[in-house]
């Protein structure tokens, strides 16, 4: 599986140091000889800002990534450097490369390595490669890589393999985690160098019988397309079906076979490319609604309050990464899309009380409800933020944050008879434990009243402006202890259950929560600051649209490198309140803005 399908945890992310960048550079010209020294230095900089991130892919395995502004460009495991999708659109014909069809994408995506069956061999043939070789990988069409891989075989031992058996172990792919830590953008187009058609070479027999495997990977990949976005957007199950058919009826047709599922590929391929966000989101819309009724509800449970059906069913069919949003679609009202689907007589639905509709009767045998292929990735339920597990990981769990004291130069004298020195951070018991060893030491608690420290040298130096050096002469224990902290530099740890301690300088940010007024005088939540309690925005701003059934979007936050910041529509801190403190279980002092909630009966 590849390393990144799965979500990874960062343990730190720091700027390099002008050290490693040296070292960095010279491995990167080790690694990659091809590359000219222009190229070198647009992979890594010499004063642009570049970041060493450490983090454990879902393995466990150790694994340095390089991030160069908002991308990252290379990543390193064991001790190898690999270069990212991002740095191979820049440099297409960086590694050696093999192109696939565009339906095998996202079985790439999902963790699936490359079987030779799906490799395209041009009439050029083969680039010549070695057992371990890494390579690029493309699709038809369109020579910007897509994933990258190790080869398995040599290209001689590829051929004589029939092409057939696993080619390549994918390590890396377009939309996977590691993508998701840039900026998301999509493969550029190019198009490919004149020798590389996509024409398959052999026997008719073996064509054949490699086209009609090609089919078959076609049929299974159909399923999972509905979980790729951007631009490669989402299929209609209806139409995916007769496509996967009508290949199979062609391919059975002995002439012109290649050409045909060749041509197939494109066609899928340009119709994803070419569909608008409104259509993708009818997609969704139409996805998740039979998902809900061919999965999740049952007939045990009729009547069934629509509101109820969405926001407990439907909802929880989205698949992981993606929002489902009505207002985007063609309905724009959910009622609109219950209608015309009792219009197709696949449900019906009766107002029972007043202004309160239900879903009174499903017909299962329906076609549509029948011949609807269930995505196989994981359905998402709700995240695991939700309180409850999901795909395995475990329910969020508020982080421990503890306060954390640096020594600082002035104040180092104090600390070097508990054998601390300068830069050591420590907690505030450490602290107190180091000052009060230092007064039994030194002997400076007054004889005449114990409450009280005597002020010496060390002392003055330390705790004592300019001022007071003439005036005080005695402490009190909690003055010497309070004034020991404020002199000291501040730090913070944040604590994950099961995760390594994270230490950051300064106090933390804390959750702000604030009211903003958009053109059309509509009020607005903005919640900032969410990730460094271990937060996703994406995930919280799901749940709050399910809970309020309002608009809400993820923006960067302005003047933050790598934070968020989630919008949802109407004064909505009395749910993000419930969902913060109760559920989530965080701590009142780290959220600010609280107070601004609308009071109980008034408008939001």
């Amino acid at each position: 599986m590849s390393m990144f399908a799965k979500a990874f945890r960062v343990k730190s992310n720091t700027a390099i140091k002008g050290s490693d960048r040296r070292k960095l550079r010279s491995d990167v010209a080790t690694t990659f000889p091809a590359l000219t020294s222009e190229q070198l230095s647009e992979i890594v900089p010499n004063k642009e800002e570049l970041n060493v991130v450490k983090l454990y892919v879902h393995k466990g395995d150790a694994v340095t990534v390089y991030t160069n502004g908002k991308n990252p460009v290379l990543f390193e495991m064991e001790k190898i450097m690999y270069p990212t999708v991002y740095t191979l659109w820049l440099y297409p014909h960086f590694l050696p490369a093999f192109s696939t069809w565009p339906p095998v994408l996202p079985k790439l995506i999902g963790g699936a390595d490359l079987m030779l069956p799906g490799v395209i061999v041009p009439s050029c043939g083969l680039p010549e490669v070695q057992r371990g070789t890494l390579c690029a990988i493309t699709l038809s069409g369109n020579s910007s890589p897509v994933a990258i891989g190790i080869a398995n075989m040599s290209t001689a031992e590829m051929v004589a393999a029939g092409m057939k058996g696993k080619g390549f172990t994918v390590l890396h792919t377009y939309m996977d985690h590691l993508w998701g830590f840039g900026d998301k953008s999509c493969p550029p187009i190019i198009t490919p160098l004149e020798g590389e058609p996509s024409k398959v070479m052999g026997s008719e027999e073996e064509e054949q019988e490699n086209e009609e495997g090609k089919v078959q990977e076609l049929e299974n990949s159909f399923s999972v397309d509905s979980s790729l976005q951007r631009g490669f957007g989402n299929l209609i199950v209806e139409e995916t079906t007769q496509s996967a058919e009508q290949g199979r009826e062609e391919v059975s047709n002995e002439d012109g076979a290649a050409e045909t599922v060749r041509e197939e590929s494109l066609e899928v391929s340009q119709e994803i490319e070419d569909t608008s966000p409104q259509e993708r989101m009818d997609v969704l819309l139409h996805q998740c609604f039979f998902h809900a009724l061919k999965c999740k509800v049952k007939k045990s449970e009729l009547p069934l309050l629509t509101s109820t059906f969405l926001r407990n069913y439907m909802f929880s069919c989205c698949p992981k990464g993606q929002q489902l949003d009505i207002k985007k679609s063609s309905y724009k009202k959910f009622s609109k899309f219950l209608q015309s689907m009792q219009q197709q007589k696949i449900l019906q639905v009766k107002e029972l009380s007043k202004g309160v509709e239900s879903i009174v009767d499903v017909d299962w045998k329906h076609i549509s409800i029948r011949s609807f292929v269930v995505p196989e990735t994981e359905e998402s339920e709700l995240p695991a933020q939700d309180g409850r597990s999901c795909d395995g990981e475990q329910p969020y769990h508020a982080p421990e944050i503890t306060p954390l004291y640096g020594i600082s130069s002035k104040m180092a004298p104090l600390f070097q008879e508990s054998g601390y020195k300068k830069s050591d951070i420590l907690t505030s018991s450490e602290v107190r434990s180091a000052v009060i060893n230092y007064v039994k030491i030194n002997e400076l608690v007054d004889e005449t009243n114990k409450n009280f420290v005597k002020v010496n040298p060390i002392l003055c130096d330390c705790l004592l402006n300019k001022s007071e050096q003439d005036e005080i002469l005695k402490f009190k224990w909690d003055d010497l202890l309070s004034r020991c902290l404020d002199q000291l530099q501040r730090f913070h740890q944040v604590t994950f259950a099961g995760h390594e301690p994270i230490v950051r300088k300064g106090y933390i940010d804390p959750i702000e929560i604030t009211i903003g007024q958009r053109s059309s005088n509509k009020k607005v939540t903005i919640i900032k600051n969410l990730e460094l309690y271990g937060l996703d925005p994406q995930i919280v701003a799901n749940i709050l649209q399910q809970k309020v059934q309002a608009s809400a979007t993820v923006t960067p936050l302005p003047g933050a490198k790598d934070r968020a910041q989630v919008q949802i529509q109407g004064n909505q801190i009395n749910h993000l309140a419930k969902l913060l403190l109760e559920d989530y279980h965080l701590p009142r002092k780290y959220i600010r803005g609280l107070e601004k909630a609308p009071k109980i009966g008034r408008k939001k």
